[in-house]
């Protein structure tokens, strides 16, 4: 039986006869159910008539991209280090010229995932190349298609490999997590943040939000704990979820002032 998915979200469901009555992970208020309801299509269908596009963004970093674009659009960032590569966050299509292109690149040795909307097909990469997909126990109710694959890690960090630290950011979701890339930016240290720090388009500022589609914003209090959590931390660059979506330098004073600025107009209105 298909394992379907959610043209919407792009998440993956447990096998089944006929597609499911109801996307939980777009019925949450943090996503939404489009005015024309739920569709809902298969890998199979996906791989017919998309492919995914790499672009290299650093000597050791590689962004995949599927076109045309599906479900929310994110990219999934692979990073090579000397004990493997980590694929961070998922998009839903896997087809064989990125199982082939990974594989030359020397396989994965993990999955990881920022939060529930990029769970996408994690199983599916998981199983393809026998690692464990790492993702936080606090989001485990969000899980649609259970596995063995699936390793729940809890507490406020994670090592899945040496060199690249998980670390437990909440505000999006309650196991919200960032990736801390300590030999990212030639050694200064990348932050790989998904949506859980949001790359806006300047590229000079940093967005929060419980739910970007339904604009719904985090309390101040803890945008300025999110923040300084991250700024204890050593790197350069941040790398989002999204297509040209980077910092590249003083990625954490823009960090500093985009919660500075976000803060202040929880706090006061100003005079236009």
């Amino acid at each position: 039986m298909p394992h379907f998915l959610c043209e919407t979200c792009s998440i993956q469901f447990a096998e089944s006869a006929a597609p499911p009555d109801r996307c939980p992970i777009c019925e949450d208020e943090r996503q939404y159910v489009p005015a024309r309801g739920q569709h809902w299509t298969t890998l199979a269908a996906l791989r017919g008539g998309h492919a995914n596009t790499w672009r290299r963004l650093e000597p050791a970093l590689y962004a995949i991209r599927t076109v045309p674009a599906f479900g929310i659009d994110q990219r999934a960032l692979l990073v090579r280090t000397p004990a493997g590569n980590l694929l961070w966050d998922c998009i839903a299509l896997l087809d064989d010229a990125t199982i082939g292109i990974i594989r030359a690149l020397g396989g994965l040795a993990g999955v990881a995932l920022s939060h529930p909307h990029y769970y996408s097909t994690m199983v599916e990469w998981g199983r393809e190349f026998g690692v464990q997909v790492w993702l936080h126990a606090a989001d485990r109710g969000h899980v649609t298609r259970p596995d063995a694959c699936l390793r729940f890690w809890e507490g406020e960090t994670a090592e899945p490999l040496p060199g690249l630290t998980l670390h437990r950011l909440g505000g999006h979701f309650a196991g919200a997590a960032v990736a801390h890339w300590r030999d990212g930016a030639q050694g200064r240290g990348a932050l790989l943040s998904g949506d859980i720090l949001q790359v806006l388009p300047d590229r000079k500022f940093i967005g929060f939000m419980r739910s970007y589609p339904c604009l719904i914003p985090l309390p101040a209090a803890e945008v300025r704990r999110m923040a300084d959590q991250c700024l204890a931390l050593e790197w350069e660059a941040i790398y989002g979820a999204f297509h040209e979506r980077e910092i590249l330098a003083d990625g954490k004073g823009a960090l500093a002032r985009s919660a500075e600025r976000y803060c202040a107009w929880l706090y006061s209105m100003p005079e236009p």
